[in-house]
């Protein structure tokens, strides 16, 4: 007989660097699965781990290798934390989904740090972790995961976006969810930003001030991702190789570069989510507070765009990946081939046991 209620603590580190999510909640399922969020924490990242996370693509496998020990050590050591400080007593599993270090799926390569074994015997707690391999080992791209808690947890939206590191967009077609990585956000804006001296550009304040370069914006909207049929997923080696060398080739100023990618953004998002019907679009993520990037989002659609509660906001992916951990526990599918190009749908994660 399985349980109709779950209490789980859900974990997410993206590729925007901004720290590690953790959400406590209790899933319930009567027909319908439904949740209620207790205690959430972002435990920002050091010095040590901006640079380590920020060049794993630059690493041997071998490297990782140590690397993930030593982080798998560090999300151990935030977990236990966030537990006590909360003096958390009910937990089925800890649902985490680890840290990118690798995503290059037409090579049937993905790596998540932060998944080892280890974890659940150092914080004494049933893990459920390591989402991504299995559907690339079923041809799928790994990504994008979230999907599946859009289709459970917010169906009454028309379309469901995260502006994290990348932004992805979710949505149903012909009866099927489909979802996909649109293009970056953060990472690109954060990388030129910090070059003024700031973590990132609060609300898009330098980027509305600077002026489009329309010749950058063109070459930045004929890249050949962007020609591609879904299912596709971005990882941040696309962004090393392509899109900064890229724009590095122009000799303008922060604020221009920021100014056009905003642009850039908002053009490739509102692509995604234009219908002939007024939709309603969620949005999540830490790019929502980027109203420069919302404001100029906006311009460009005319659905309606959705700003939910900041528990929402912030923690949405930490959320969905309790649920992938619930729906692993339950033996049920937690992966749609319609989103990830797999060739099924499939049950997917793993679980240790302290």
């Amino acid at each position: 007989m399985l349980k109709t209620e779950y209490n789980v603590i859900g974990v997410m580190s993206g590729t925007s660097l901004d720290g590690i999510d953790l959400v406590y909640t209790t899933f319930s399922f009567d027909k319908n699965w439904k949740f209620t969020i207790y205690h959430t924490e972002t435990i920002a990242y050091n010095n040590y781990w901006i640079d380590i996370l920020g060049r794993l693509v630059d690493f041997s496998i071998e490297e990782l290798h140590g690397i993930d020990k030593k982080y798998t050590l560090y999300l151990s050591k935030v977990i236990s934390e966030f537990i006590n400080k909360f003096s958390i007593k009910n937990i089925d599993a800890v649902c985490s989904h680890g840290h990118t270090a690798l995503h290059q799926p037409e090579k049937g390569l993905t790596y998540q740090i932060g998944n080892l074994s280890t974890i659940a015997s150092l914080i004494n707690q049933i893990v459920v972790c390591d989402f991504r391999v299995q559907d690339v080992v079923f041809g799928g791209q790994g990504a994008p995961l979230v999907p599946i808690g859009d289709e459970l947890l917010f169906s009454e939206y028309d379309f469901c976006l995260n502006l994290g590191g990348f932004v992805n967009v979710s949505t149903v077609i012909n009866n099927s969810r489909i979802a996909y990585d649109i293009c970056s956000v953060n990472i690109v804006l954060n990388h030129y930003v910090k070059k003024l001296g700031f973590d990132f550009d609060d609300q898009g304040k330098i980027a509305s001030t600077g002026t489009l370069n329309n010749t950058l914006l063109n070459k930045l909207n004929a890249l050949e991702f962007y020609k591609q049929d879904f299912p596709k997923s971005l990882g941040i080696e696309w962004i090393k190789e392509i899109v900064i060398p890229l724009i590095d080739t122009f000799n303008i100023s922060i604020k221009n570069i920021l100014r056009t990618y905003v642009e850039h953004i908002a053009i490739q998002i509102s692509k995604a989510i234009n219908t002939e019907n007024n939709a309603s679009v969620l949005i999540t993520g830490g790019g929502v507070y980027n109203l420069f990037l919302v404001q100029q989002t906006q311009r460009y659609t005319n659905s309606k765009i959705v700003i939910p509660s900041k528990e929402i906001i912030e923690f949405k992916e930490a959320l969905i990946f309790g649920l992938l951990g619930v729906l692993k526990l339950r033996n049920q599918v937690n992966c749609l081939s319609s989103v990830t190009g797999a060739k099924k749908d499939h049950c997917t994660g793993k679980i240790f046991h302290p």
